[in-house]
């Protein structure tokens, strides 16, 4: 008979970034901080990993 393979289960998706590792952010310049764009960045709560934490 054949061993069966254990699968291990997928992590869970980042709920900030969706699993991408990078979150935008709006672009403020000028004395009134008018929005000028967006500017992409690493994910502070997955570190850019994209999985969820498990604490």
């Amino acid at each position: 008979m054949a061993t069966r393979k254990a699968t291990t289960p997928e992590p869970a998706k980042c709920p900030t970034c969706q699993g991408s590792g990078e979150v935008s952010r709006t672009v403020h310049v000028g004395r009134k901080r008018r929005p000028v764009g967006q500017q992409t960045g690493l994910c502070l709560t997955c570190l850019g990993s994209g999985e969820a934490s498990t604490d």
